[in-house]
């Protein structure tokens, strides 16, 4: 668990795949890290140029996704999202 929190806590704002130990997956952008959660802020939807994005949204918004059912964790390059 250690590794997944140090790993989040160094890449703040970096965009991130979580897939957990029962199969789902979440992406995101990491907005905040807990000592048992890393917090991510969902990724702008743009197909086609339509889509509901989630822009102006306040702050805090967004899941939480605790350590300890992570079982992987791929950064995402920027352009992909």
């Amino acid at each position: 668990m250690s590794r997944y929190y140090n790993m989040c806590n160094k890449n703040i704002g970096r965009p991130v795949c979580i897939r957990t130990k029962d199969g789902h997956e979440h992406r995101g952008v990491i907005r905040r890290v807990s000592t048992s959660h890393v917090f991510l802020e969902p990724m702008p939807s743009n197909l086609g140029g339509y889509g509901y994005g989630f822009w102006g949204v306040g702050p805090g918004f967004g899941w939480g996704v605790a350590f300890g059912a992570i079982a992987t964790l791929a950064f995402l390059p920027f352009f992909f999202w």
